[in-house]
């Protein structure tokens, strides 16, 4: 795939919403310009969603739910639906990849690996579909009893704009392989792979109406889709402040939810840990998709002995970092919108004149266009851990290095904020590497490594306030069905 691709993929387009099969505007006529993060400029527009086009978008669900075959089809021709969704999605993958690239800025590398995740949750649900199974329950003389797992009916899932086609992929997956029918509601600033892969599912013969598609602002759509009386659950994506919301909505009509709300997670660095293997993992895990990453591993906590060392090999690697534009495919494109690029640099600047040391900065290329969102990467030395950039979510390439004197006081420090989504430990020790797994507050822990190259089958979900519930895996089969118990008396 080349530069050209990129520059022009979706050029002028009217996309469409994907409601009941069909592509339609919204019942207003109101439509959103898209513009490209690279250098402001609109490139295509999105209808924009009112109350009336989530009803309509509902009702089709709904009727697809109780009248249509999805729900009743045999797990198996569930599973060979998702799969060939599978086939197209990498048949596609060139011009997904581009369009993914250009509609959030990421650079096509990125692009390009967020396509394989997506394919490997819709292999892995398409494989799962007919895995899942009941079981019978030992009970009183005359008596058997049994239980079914039942797709919950109509899911409501709210996408966020920093990786849509794998988090799509991920509630799609699973939705759709339980059997629930779908409206998806994707973030205003990145729709564009969300509609194409509903288009997509169409072709591989997924039933019309089972996956519906509205755009539109979150105060809008978003509101109305999760409050709507005939959604049965709810799976979100975002920040904690809009998922409080969303869950007082749900509430309303007693619907069950999804939420994973972002983190500030460590990565703590014990004097034994292999450095050189460490350092370019640290970095990578702050600076992938320009630090908007929920499990952006955002806090290294090293201690004393070797915090000089690590510092020093931060500070190299992140002198060296250059942001730019995503078809320049460097080490980060530029941040999502203006007001995500005012919240970040606005931060970075609160922390450079409370005093925090700034051990080193990345670059943006000289050739960036100038309408473009860029922030240069920060490296932060010796943070107060109670203080802002130490205790909030930046979802920007900032980060914070810490000291600490043995175990206890790692764990502290690790634990020591509202979240509780992803950690990392780096040690030799095994003992070590066992105790502090368990005892950090993280959903997700890795031990001498951090991520797992999407890793579709590691549930995944956080503690505290980075939410409840679980995605991936087989843990998001579970979310997103219901047990039905039986029992028959048969004397």
């Amino acid at each position: 795939m080349g530069t050209h691709l990129s520059r022009t993929v979706a050029e002028g387009r009217a996309f469409m919403q994907i409601v009941e099969g069909k592509a339609v505007d919204a019942l207003s006529g109101e439509r959103i310009e898209v513009s490209c993060p690279s250098d402001g400029k609109v490139f295509a527009s999105i209808p924009a969603a009112g109350q009336a086009d989530v009803d309509r978008a509902v009702k089709s669900a709904r009727k697809a739910f109780e009248e249509g075959p999805w729900s009743r089809m045999p797990a198996v021709e569930r599973g060979r639906c998702l799969t060939r969704l599978f086939q197209l999605v990498e048949k596609n993958g060139d011009e997904l990849a581009a369009l993914e690239s250009r509609d959030t800025g990421k650079p096509i590398r990125q692009g390009k690996a967020d396509v394989i995740g997506a394919m490997r949750y819709y292999e892995f649900y398409g494989g799962a579909c007919d895995k899942i199974h009941g079981d019978t329950i030992p009970f009183l003389d005359g008596y058997t009893a049994l239980t079914l797992r039942e797709p919950h009916g109509v899911v409501a899932g709210i996408i966020p704009w920093n990786y849509p086609l794998q988090i799509l992929a991920r509630v799609v997956g699973a939705a759709l392989a339980m059997g629930n029918t779908l409206v998806v509601k994707p973030a205003e600033d990145a729709s564009l792979t969300t509609i194409r892969i509903a288009e997509l599912a169409l072709e591989a013969g997924i039933p019309a109406g089972v996956f519906n598609v509205v755009t539109g602002y979150g105060r809008d759509a978003g509101a109305a889709l999760s409050a709507h009386s005939l959604v049965d659950y709810v799976t979100f994506t975002g920040s904690p402040l809009t998922g409080t919301a969303i869950q007082q909505a749900a509430a309303i009509n007693n619907r069950g939810v999804t939420m994973e709300l972002g983190g500030k997670s460590p990565q703590i660095v014990f004097a034994d840990a292999d450095i050189d293997a460490a350092l370019p993992v640290l970095v990578s895990a702050i600076i992938q998709n320009g630090g908007q990453t929920c499990s952006a591993g955002s806090r290294v906590l090293i201690e004393k002995p070797i915090y000089d060392r690590v510092a020093a090999g931060l500070a190299e690697r992140f002198s060296k970092l250059v942001a730019g534009p995503h078809d320049a495919d460097l080490d980060l494109g530029p941040l999502i919108n203006p007001r995500q690029k005012e919240r970040v640099a606005g931060m970075v600047s609160a922390a450079e004149e409370a005093g925090i040391p700034v051990l080193a900065k990345g670059s943006i290329n000289a050739d960036a266009p100038a309408g473009g969102y860029y922030q240069e990467p920060v490296l932060f030395g010796s943070v107060d851990p109670a203080g802002t950039i130490a205790q909030e979510e930046i979802f920007g390439p900032v980060l914070s290095i810490f000291p600490f004197e043995g175990e206890e006081q790692a764990i502290k420090l690790a634990n020591g904020t509202e979240f509780g989504l992803v950690a990392g430990v780096w040690t030799r020790d095994g003992g070590r590497q066992h105790r502090v797994a368990k005892r950090v507050r993280a959903g997700q822990v890795f031990v001498n490594g951090y991520g797992a190259g999407g890793g579709v089958e590691l549930p995944f979900g956080g503690f505290k306030k980075s939410g409840h519930g679980r995605e991936k895996g087989f843990e998001a089969l579970y979310d997103m069905s219901a047990t039905k118990t039986i029992v028959f008396n048969h004397g």
